[in-house]
């Protein structure tokens, strides 16, 4: 007679293949929904008996001398590396210690996904949780799994203390977090690297208090616009962008808008970059500029830097406090401008008032989200003014100083933009 276990595969088998061939698209609505309820119940049980041979499986190791049964399901049965892992993590949980659980993804009432949560929320009680708390909140995710979902029950095992020992978890909980702040600081990265096509490439890992705040400010810049009521969607392009790129763009927004004033002094000086760029380039639209400031690796020692467009030398000097170096024809220094904000808070507060939003033809971002643009550029005599200010977006005051488009000023004030031909 064959192992209880393996007649249950070979009666399982038997069974799969009778239905192999049958279109459920007929089956009754009610009795699809049945049907898919029951398929995910006992895909759990199924489950649950293989976790339980993995527990006991090192002997199957032991015959190709691998290191573990994860490795030998990798190479034998083509299980994903990183699933049968952790699947064997959690097969020696539910051997020796999470029995509740065991029982309820046995008896189809926990799917894989939910047991992995709880079992990792069990798995981080802080060790000095006495047992009866520790049972009591097995107990308690399991019976919750059946109307949550995995998501849910993560959410509920990081606080599953303040439900079933209030009087533990505070305290628990604070030496929890100096832990993780402890690690999060000794771990904290953060790299740049010279691509070479233009771009640089930014990696790291932050703490999360400084990430939220991160992304606190990036979505200043990104914040969802008003949508159209008849199709749902956005109004405004940005927003349907794909959402890692709008947020490098407001990287690149927050960067123009720090206040190098306020940042410490480098150099014996406060904070700045140095635009570098002859005269007439300043004029011309077809020029280039060098932007001077922070050394990365793979930088030229001798002459580090970037070379940006005279067009976009133009707008930075509308939002940035840059110092501009105009230089002559044999390069000697023409005009060594101050660093310093062209608009003030109170002229941008008056433009706001004026303006109320993106003077650009059409466009509807309110005023908050704009940067001021001079009508006239300050490098052809332009004035800081409120008559030679303007709100434009972001998007549309880089078009305002991209050579491919002209600019048109309407009666109304606004701007009309045409692609150069």
């Amino acid at each position: 007679m064959p192992h209880p276990i393996l007649q249950a595969t070979a009666d399982i088998d038997a069974v799969l293949k009778q239905v192999a061939d049958v279109n459920p698209v007929f089956l009754p609505t009610s009795d699809k929904e049945a049907a898919l309820r029951e398929l995910v119940s006992l895909e759990a049980r199924l489950v649950e008996l293989r976790l339980r041979l993995m527990a006991t499986a090192d002997d199957v190791a032991e015959t190709t001398a691998a290191h573990d049964v994860a490795e030998w399901l990798t190479v034998h049965a083509r299980a994903r590396h990183e699933d049968a892992r952790a699947e064997l993590r959690l097969a020696r949980s539910l051997d020796t210690r999470w029995a509740v659980l065991a029982a309820a993804l046995r008896d189809g009432e926990a799917t894989l996904p939910q047991a992995q949560v709880i079992a990792r929320a069990l798995d981080d009680l802080p060790a000095e949780a006495p047992v009866e708390v520790v049972a009591l909140a097995e107990t308690t995710l399991v019976a919750h799994a059946a109307e949550f979902g995995p998501r849910q029950l993560a959410r509920l095992g990081r606080r599953i203390l303040d439900v079933v020992a209030p009087e533990i978890a505070e305290a628990a909980e604070a030496r929890r977090l100096a832990a993780l702040e402890d690690e999060a600081h000794r771990r904290t990265r953060l790299s740049l690297r010279r691509v070479g096509d233009g771009t640089t490439r930014l990696s790291g890992l932050l703490p999360d208090a400084a990430a939220t705040r991160l992304a606190t400010y990036l979505e200043a810049f990104t914040n969802p616009r008003k949508t159209d009521q008849r199709t749902g969607e956005s109004r405004d392009p940005l927003a349907r962008r794909h959402y890692p790129r709008r947020l490098g763009e407001a990287f690149c927004q927050l960067m123009e808008t720090l206040d190098p004033a306020r940042l410490p002094l480098h150099g014996g000086d406060a904070t700045t970059l140095v635009v570098t760029i002859p005269f007439q380039g300043l004029l011309d639209d077809l020029a280039v500029a060098d932007l001077t400031g922070g050394q990365l690796p793979g930088d030229d020692p001798v002459t580090p830097g970037d070379r940006i467009t005279a067009a976009q030398a133009r707008r930075l000097a509308c939002t940035a406090q840059i110092i501009p170096v105009v230089l002559g024809g044999e390069s000697e220094i023409l005009d060594l401008g101050r660093s310093r904000r062209l608009f003030t808070a109170a002229q941008r507060k008056a433009l706001r008032l004026r303006d109320r939003g993106c003077r650009a033809e059409g466009c509807t971002i309110p005023a908050p989200w704009c940067e001021a643009h001079h009508l006239n550029p300050w490098s052809r005599g332009g004035r800081t003014d409120l008559a030679d200010g303007l709100l434009l977006c972001h998007h549309h005051h880089h078009r305002a100083h991209d050579p491919g488009y002209a600019t048109e000023r309407l009666p109304t004030g606004d701007l009309r933009y045409h692609r150069r031909r």
